[in-house]
Parts: structure tokens; sequence; C-alpha cells
């Protein structure tokens, strides 16, 4: 059977892509090479609930495993501050709940999904998968980091997850622990789930990510593992060409993840519905330049924020140990009441910003970010 649309992967983006095209009454197929949706699940889940609500999605009391009060910031030496994180409204997701959830309403739209799938070739609009050859007039590429490992490996870094039972993890409280020795360029983190249960994670540049965590539990107390999950993240930004010719890039293949976290739900999300209906439009006018609108729509609602973030990740990595420690010792309480109360979880340039000493209002700190940025590439 043919299909207008075929979408290689079936994560967040590849569904919502899905979804948006099926709701526009065009035939799309979704191929996912797990066997299951949602599985492995290789992110922290963590979300903002507007940003949720933007996705146009309305999570189940599964789907949403805990609500998170504050983060505490941890410096190479213990020295630590919190954020207070309730007006940011900020949420852990259970991704293999979200993302069937998602899958379902692709479903009811009138989306088909195959699991066990996979890409195997393009050839103009010939798509060999290991089921089988079929034609399409749009394929999508929403096969995650994979997609990129080939293109720029300096943008990946290895990260490793652990689910954790430990009685040492706090409820309501992300902890993020920073040292350039021992994650450079990165951190490791504790994203609380449940009650004594958690996603414990860490990454960094040229490290074993195993031994790294396997380094970090060990100083923390008595746990146990249940579940281990290994994956390349992306930190580069995103990719120069989001469609070329009839196919179609979305998610963290394009890229879309922060360059900051690798976060993507709302950001890989949103690049999904917005390549969802411009493919739809595309499909009823035949008009390339309508296919090219949903590059600009994605980098209208977060080119800005994304280069300011690259920005920030630079400044970052010419950090050592010392001048984080300098870094923590000049927060004052005033700069992290500034933080919760304007701060936003999905855009964080203010923070960041904040964080790294940059004073002023919210435009002001973008405008200063912007322009150093812009300095930076010349």
């Amino acid at each position: 059977m043919d299909y207008e649309v075929i979408i290689a992967g079936g994560s967040v983006s590849g569904l919502l892509c899905a979804r948006e095209i099926a709701n526009s009454g065009h035939s799309v197929l979704v191929i996912e090479e797990d066997h299951e949706i949602g599985t492995p699940e290789h992110c922290g889940g963590v979300v903002s609930v507007s940003g949720i609500e933007e996705l146009g999605v309305i999570p189940t009391r599964g789907t949403l495993e805990n609500k998170i009060n504050s983060a505490s910031i941890i410096s190479p030496t213990g020295k630590n501050f919190t954020i207070d994180a309730k007006a940011q409204k900020v949420v852990v997701l259970d991704r293999r709940d979200f993302d069937k959830q998602i899958a379902h309403q692709a479903k009811n739209a009138g989306a088909e999904i195959r699991v066990r799938t996979s890409l195997k070739e393009i050839n103009g609009d010939e798509v060999k998968t290991s089921d089988g050859i079929m034609k399409c007039k749009i394929i999508v590429d929403a096969r995650g980091v994979s997609s990129l490992i080939n293109k720029d490996r300096e943008g990946i870094l290895q990260s490793a997850q652990y689910e954790v039972y430990a009685d040492w993890i706090r409820k309501d409280q992300i902890e993020v622990y920073f040292d350039q020795e021992k994650y450079p360029g990165f951190f490791a983190w504790i994203i609380p789930t449940r009650t004594d249960i958690a996603k414990i994670g860490v990454a960094g540049k040229a490290i074993n990510a195993a031994v790294a965590l396997e380094n970090f539990l060990s100083q923390k107390g008595k746990y146990s593992i249940v579940r281990k999950i290994f994956a390349p993240i992306w930190i580069k930004g995103p990719i120069e060409n989001f469609v070329s010719k009839n196919i179609v890039t979305i998610g963290d293949a394009a890229g879309q993840s922060k360059p900051t976290t690798a976060g993507g739900i709302y950001s890989c999300g949103l690049g999904g519905i917005f390549a969802g209906r411009t493919i739809s439009k595309y499909l009823e006018s035949r008009i390339q330049p309508d296919l090219l609108e949903y590059q600009k729509t994605w980098s209208e609602k977060f080119g800005d924020e994304f280069q300011n973030m690259l920005l920030a990740r630079k400044l970052f990595e010419r950090f050592d140990n010392k001048a984080i420690e300098k870094m923590f010792e000049s927060v004052t309480p005033q700069i992290l009441d500034e933080i919760s109360k304007e701060g936003k979880f999905d855009f964080h340039t203010f923070s960041l910003a904040k964080l790294l000493g940059v004073k002023g209002s919210v435009k002001t700190v973008q405008a200063i970010l912007g322009n150093e940025f812009r300095r930076m590439l010349t």
C-alpha cells in the first residue's frame, strides 16, 4: 500500500506530525524500529504544563509522574543554590505513556502505525523498509539523534541514565551537578519520578558515561537499579536545512533539542506539529515554498532562543571548576528570586544569563546575549 506521507520514527515529533497530517485528511504511515512506542525511554521527561498544552495533549493521570517544585544546582565542591520552580509549573512525564497517548491521538485521526519496522533506503518517492517497499510523496525523518551521528559527531555526547530506587531521593526537587572534570561540557542529574524513584544520569565530552554514572551513584548511598539506558544526545542546535526535496526532517533528527540541556519534548514536539501542518498544505497546493514554511515557522518560534542557548553553552564550555565556583559565589537571593518569578522553563535564556552575571530585564538580557553571539561568529 502507498501513502502520501511516511514518517520514520515514532517518538513525540513523529507522532505529532502524523496527527496533524491525518487530521487534514491525508494518508500517513509511522514506522518505528523498536518493538513498542515510547520504548526505550531516552529522555528525562521534564517539561512545563504550558508546553504540553501547546502540543495539544492533556496528560492522563498515568502520564504525569511527578510535579517539580524546585531545582537544586550543585558545584564541584558541593556549594549549592535552589531555584523555586512552582511558578514555572514543571512536571515529569512517563514518556512511554505520553508517547502512547499521542500515538492514540494520531491513530484516532486516521494515521497508521507499525512497530518493528525500520527505514532502509530512500530513492525518490520509493521508500525501502524492513516491511517492504512503499511509495509516498513526502518522507519525514524523525529517527532522532541517530540520523545525525554520521553528519557531525562533534555535536554528540554520550549519556547514561538509570532508573534508580533510593531513600535519599527528594520527590519534588530536581538536582543538577556541575563538574567540568567529571562531566565536561555537561552535568549529572537527578530527576525524581515518584517517592524514592528517580531518573539519574550523566553526560559529558570524551567520558565513559556508564563509569561516570556508577561513580556518581557510589557517592550517594544505597540504591537499586531497575533500568539502564545509554543514548547519544545532541547539543549543537538545529541543522541547516529541515527540508530537502521531498524529505522533511523533524525533532532530534533536525537538532531541535535544547543545546543547553538536550531536552526537547516541547521544541521537538512543535517541530512535528509545524511540519505536519505545512506538509498538509503542500499536499494540497503542490507548491514547494509551502513546504519550506515549516522551517521558517519553527525558526521564528525558537531561533533566537536557541542561538542564545548556544552562546551560553560556548561560555560554559570555557569555564573550569574554579570559574564555576566563582559563579556560585556570585549568585544572590535577588537573582534566584528574579529567576523564579521571570524565568520560563521552555525558554530559559533569561535564567541562564542571570546565573552568568548578565544584568537587566528579560529583553535586555536577550539583546546582550544575541549581540554577544553575533560577535563570536564574526
